[in-house]
C-alpha cells in the first residue's frame, strides 16, 4: 500500500469556523458566479509554487484562533519585507517543482522520470532558498554577509528542513538524481532515455549495441568482403533478419568447401541468394534484445529511485511544506508592500478597531480602472467599551454598505490567517467564528425561496453565534411584507445584542431600527454618506456616525435607467405616502389615480419638464407656419435631451 500522510488532529478550536454560506457571501475562494478571479484568494495570491498556492488557500479558508501561532506567521511576513531577501528567495523557489505531488505520484506507482526530476529540482530550489533566507549561499556556497537579526521561528524551522547540509539522506538523493538523470526526461518511464550516460555499465553496453548497430553491421560486412574477396552486402528484412545478399555468381563462390561451413544458405530468389552466419544470427538476436534490455534496465533504475524516495517520504513531505511556508510568507510580504498593508495587532479581547480599512478585492478592481478606494474606520467591541457591540448601518443603495460589511469580515479573516491588512491600523480580538448574511439568493432545488434561504441562514447565525463571533447582516427581512420584515429585523437586532452578544454590523433600510440602536446599551448608528447635486445623487462612500436621513431609492432607480415617467410617478407616490394620504389596497389606488395625480400635483413635487416649460408661453393662434415648424424642431430637441 502507498504511504500516505497520517491525519493530524486540530487541537480544540484551532481555526476560525466559516460556514459555506459565509464563504460564498464573502467570496473567499470563488465569486458568487463561481469564478476564481475576483475572489479573496485570487486577489492575495502572489505565490510562485503550486504548494504555496495550496497553503495560501488553506490558510485563508481556516484562519487561526491562537494568538501565538498568528504572531509567528506575521513575524515570518515581516522577515521578508526586506526587498532583496524576498526577491532572491522567490526567484529560487520559482525554479523548483511540486515535491508533494511528485512524491505522491511515485508512491502510488503513477510517477515517471519527470517526477524524479521534480524531486531533484524541488530539493535544490529549497536548499537555495533556505541558504538565502538564512544568510548562506547554499550547500556548495560560502557564507554571505551575516544577518543583523535572527530569522523568526517559522522561517528558521523551514530553513532547518530545507538545508541539505543538515539532511544527509535528502542531500544524497538530490546528488544521485543530479548525476543519474539526463537532460531530457520522458513523461513515462517505459519511454526510456532518461538515465544519463556513464551511470550504469550494463545500460551503456545495451545502448551501444542498440544505437551503434549500423556501425557493427558495417564492420561485419567489410570483414566478410575481405575474407571472400567478394563485394558482399549485409541486408535486413522482417522475415530473415540480418543476412548476406549475394548474386548467383557470388553464391557459387560461397558454396565452395572453404566457405560453405561458415556461410549458411537461407533463401534463393530469381535474382539473389541469401546466406547467414552464426555471427549475424547472434548479432540479430542481441540487437533485437538490446532495446528491451535498455528499457528493462532503465525501469529497474527508475524503480530503485522511486523506492528510495518513498523511503524518504517524511523528509520530502516536510521539505514540501517548508517550501510552501517560505513561499506564502514571501508572497504575503510582496502583497503587503504592493498594497500598503500593515501588520495587525492581535490580542484576546473582543474588540475590532480599524483605522482607514479598505476592501482588498474592491480596491484592486478600482485600481485597475484608475480609481481610488475611500478608506473607512470600524469600531466594534463585544464589551461595548472601545466601540459599540452592534452597529446599525443605513444609507442609500450603491453607497457601499455591503462593501463596508464585507470589508470588516475580510480584515478579520486576513489578520487571523497571518496576513498584513489593508488599513492604517487594525487591532483585533480573536474571533472564533465569522458569519455573513449578505445578498439575495434562492435554492429552488431544495424548495427554498429567496426569503426562506435568508431566514435559514439568519437562523443558523442566531443559533450559533457567541460572544467571540463576528457577524455581518445585510437587509434582513426584505423578502416579505414591510411590517413583517421590520418585525423580524427588529427581533434579530435585539437577539444579537442581548443574547448572542456578538460583535455585529447590521445594514438595513428600515429606519425605525436606528431608534432601537440608540436605545441599546451596546448599540450605535452609522451611515454611508450621499448628497444630491443638481438633481443627481453623488455617493461619497464615507461612513459617518448617526443614521441616514433617507434611502434615496428613487434616485438610485433613476441612475439604473428607470424610464423618466416611472421615476416621476414614483416621486408622486412617495410624496403622497409620506404625507399620510395613502391607504392600503383599493384605498391607495383611489388616493393615487393613474394620471390625475401627476396632472394636479398639488404639492408641487413634480418639476415641469423642459418641453412643458417651452410650451407654457406659447400662444398657438399667434404662431405663423414658419414659427410653428421651428417650435416643433425645438420641442423635438428638448425631448431628446430629457
Amino acid at each position: 500500500a502507498p504511504r500516505l500522510s497520517p491525519p493530524r488532529r486540530s487541537v480544540g478550536a484551532a481555526a476560525m469556523a466559516i460556514d459555506p454560506a459565509t464563504r460564498a457571501s464573502l467570496e473567499i475562494e470563488r465569486t458568487q458566479r463561481g469564478a476564481r478571479e475576483g475572489s479573496l484568494i485570487h486577489t492575495l495570491d502572489r505565490t510562485v509554487t503550486s504548494a504555496g498556492g495550496r497553503m495560501l488557500g488553506d490558510r485563508l479558508s481556516r484562519p487561526l484562533t491562537d494568538v501565538a501561532a498568528i504572531e509567528r506567521r506575521l513575524d515570518a511576513v515581516d522577515w521578508f519585507l526586506d526587498a532583496s531577501r524576498r526577491d532572491d528567495v522567490r526567484a529560487s523557489l520559482k525554479g523548483g517543482a511540486d515535491l508533494a505531488r511528485a512524491l505522491q505520484r511515485l508512491a502510488l506507482g503513477r510517477g515517471g522520470p519527470r517526477d524524479l526530476g521534480a524531486l531533484r529540482d524541488g530539493l535544490r530550489a529549497g536548499d537555495r532558498a533556505a541558504g538565502i533566507a538564512s544568510g548562506y549561499a547554499g550547500i556548495a556556497g560560502e557564507k554571505s554577509a551575516p544577518q543583523e537579526k535572527t530569522a523568526p521561528e517559522e522561517v528558521s524551522a523551514a530553513i532547518a528542513v530545507l538545508s541539505l547540509a543538515h539532511n544527509q539522506a535528502l542531500c544524497a538523493l538530490a546528488h544521485d538524481l543530479d548525476r543519474a538523470l539526463g537532460p531530457e526526461l520522458a513523461m513515462l518511464a517505459r519511454d526510456g532515455g532518461f538515465i544519463a550516460v556513464g551511470v550504469d555499465v550494463a545500460l551503456d553496453a545495451a545502448r551501444t549495441l542498440r544505437d551503434d548497430s549500423r556501425r557493427v553491421v558495417a564492420g561485419l560486412q567489410a570483414r566478410y568482403a575481405e575474407e571472400t574477396g567478394l563485394p558482399l552486402k549485409v541486408r535486413h528484412n522482417n522475415v530473415l533478419g540480418y543476412h548476406i545478399d549475394a548474386t548467383t555468381r557470388q553464391a557459387e563462390t560461397l558454396a565452395l568447401p572453404e566457405h560453405k561451413p561458415r556461410f549458411i544458405h537461407r533463401q534463393s530468389t530469381a535474382t539473389s541468394v541469401r546466406f547467414t552466419t552464426t555471427e549475424l544470427a547472434d548479432l540479430d538476436a542481441r540487437i533485437a534484445r538490446a532495446g528491451e534490455e535498455v528499457r528493462a534496465r532503465e525501469l529497474e533504475l527508475f524503480g530503485a529511485f522511486a523506492a528510495r524516495a518513498s523511503g524518504l517520504a517524511d523528509g520530502i513531505r516536510a521539505a514540501a511544506e517548508a517550501v510552501a511556508t517560505l513561499d506564502v510568507a514571501t508572497a504575503a510580504a510582496e502583497w503587503a508592500v504592493e498594497n500598503d498593508a500593515v501588520r495587525p495587532e492581535i490580542d484576546d479581547t473582543v474588540a475590532l478597531l480599524a483605522d482607514g480599512g479598505r476592501h482588498p478585492v474592491v480596491e484592486q478592481a478600482l485600481r485597475k480602472q484608475g480609481a481610488g478606494f475611500a478608506p473607512n474606520d470600524s469600531r466594534l467591541d463585544g464589551d461595548a467599551q472601545a466601540g459599540p457591540r452592534l452597529l446599525v448601518i443605513t444609507g442609500p443603495n450603491m453607497a457601499g454598505k455591503s462593501t463596508y460589511l464585507r470589508q470588516i469580515a475580510l480584515l478579520a479573516i486576513m489578520a487571523q490567517a497571518g496576513f498584513h491588512v489593508p488599513a492604517r491600523r487594525l487591532r483585533l480580538g480573536i474571533a472564533d467564528r465569522v458569519f455573513s448574511r449578505v445578498g439575495a439568493s434562492d435554492d429552488l432545488a431544495r424548495g427554498r425561496s429567496t426569503f426562506m434561504t435568508e431566514m435559514v441562514e439568519t437562523a443558523a447565525i442566531l443559533n450559533q453565534a457567541g460572544p467571540r463571533a463576528l457577524v455581518i447582516l445585510d437587509e434582513i427581512g426584505r423578502g416579505t411584507a414591510t411590517f413583517d420584515g421590520l418585525a423580524i429585523a427588529w427581533a434579530c437586532v435585539e437577539h444579537l445584542h442581548d443574547v448572542n452578544r456578538s460583535r455585529a454590523v447590521f445594514a438595513t433600510h428600515y429606519h425605525e431600527l436606528t431608534a432601537l440602536a440608540d436605545k441599546l446599551a451596546g448599540g450605535a448608528n452609522a451611515n454611508l454618506r450621499a448628497k444630491e447635486w443638481k438633481g443627481e445623487l453623488v455617493f461619497l462612500h464615507e461612513v459617518s456616525p448617526g443614521a441616514a436621513d433617507r434611502s434615496y431609492g428613487i434616485q438610485v432607480a433613476k441612475l439604473a435607467g428607470l424610464p423618466k415617467s416611472a421615476v416621476e410617478r414614483a416621486r408622486a407616490v412617495l410624496a403622497r405616502l409620506e404625507a399620510g394620504k395613502g391607504g392600503k389596497g383599493a384605498g391607495l389606488v383611489e388616493a393615487l389615480p393613474l394620471f390625475a395625480e401627476l396632472a394636479e400635483d398639488p404639492a408641487g413635487t413634480v418639476e415641469p419638464s423642459a418641453v412643458e416649460k417651452a410650451l407654457a408661453d406659447v400662444a398657438p393662434d399667434a404662431l405663423s407656419p414658419r414659427e410653428a415648424l421651428d417650435l416643433v424642431y425645438r420641442l423635438k430637441s428638448l425631448a431628446g435631451k430629457s
